[in-house]
């Protein structure tokens, strides 16, 4: 049986709490007390696409930046391929690309294409490979027009594209996307999608993890679901098989049906 692109183990994450003024001197920031994520454990296959849900502070981000070697897990293990994310992140970076919508980190006087050559050379391409690769991730993107362009120009939409373009350009075995058509317009987004699941993992043969609040889109996209609740996963299954559990018609409702399970449980405790 062949490994799993994604493995997750006992994955926890605890953050020092915050404070400001003469607390932050005399406060033992060792001492965390904010949990993100609580045990978690899960496998994802090659060539498959897997969705993360979940409300605003369930987790979903802080486990994509653990998996893209962004911040280092409290306990548990972590790999991308074979490589362990804490221990052998190098290795686990070149079978990754990483992107959220709210994560910038261009150069704004250079134009869009300076940029991509940089992040190509950042990852080890050889300039004529880089020209290649940035020609093709921008017509995948809508971008072949604007290369040219200062990146403070660009829209937000743009800059969105442009991130994207970014995660693409090194061919990852591995997709870790925050929020992916956040910030496109309708079309855009409709394209994307059908980008990631037909052109990326169903030919490309690339394994996708994203995380998304926009659960028709999970639909259109995923192959399972992983629903994290409080740093918890509550539960890990295909759509049509949280529906059946739940005994459900729609996506909707079968998470809504699994929350407000688990809510009585968690007063209790």
């Amino acid at each position: 049986m062949p490994s799993p692109a994604i493995s997750v183990s006992e994955l926890e994450k605890y953050f020092p709490p915050a404070f400001t003024g003469w607390r932050a001197l005399t406060h033992p920031v060792a001492r965390a007390t904010e949990k993100a994520l609580a045990g978690v454990s899960f496998n994802v296959n090659e060539n498959e696409a897997v969705a993360l849900i979940g409300s605003n502070g369930a987790g979903k981000s802080t486990l994509l930046r653990i998996l893209a070697t962004l911040i280092i897990p409290t306990r548990g293990r972590a790999t991308l391929g074979r490589f362990d994310v804490e221990r052998e992140s190098s290795g686990a970076r070149r079978q990754l690309g990483y992107h959220t919508g709210g994560d910038e980190g261009f150069y704004a006087r250079l134009s869009a294409r300076e940029n991509l050559a940089f992040f190509a050379a950042m990852n080890n391409l050889s300039r004529p490979d880089a020209r290649k690769r940035i020609e093709a991730v921008a017509e995948l993107m809508g971008l072949q027009n604007d290369l040219s362009r200062q990146v403070r120009t660009f829209s937000t939409g743009k800059m969105h594209r442009l991130g994207l373009a970014r995660a693409l350009l090194h061919q990852p075995a591995i997709l870790l996307l925050d929020e992916p058509t956040r910030s496109l317009d309708p079309l855009a987004a409709a394209e994307f999608r059908r980008l990631l699941k037909e052109d990326l993992v169903r030919k490309g043969g690339a394994t996708l993890l994203f995380a998304s609040h926009t659960l028709s889109e999970v639909e259109e996209i995923a192959d399972r679901v992983i629903l994290l609740d409080g740093g918890r996963l509550v539960a890990f299954d295909s759509p049509q098989g949280l529906c059946a559990s739940t005994h459900t018609v729609t996506l909707e409702a079968a998470v809504a049906s699994l929350v407000g399970h688990l809510a009585p449980a968690q007063a209790r405790a």
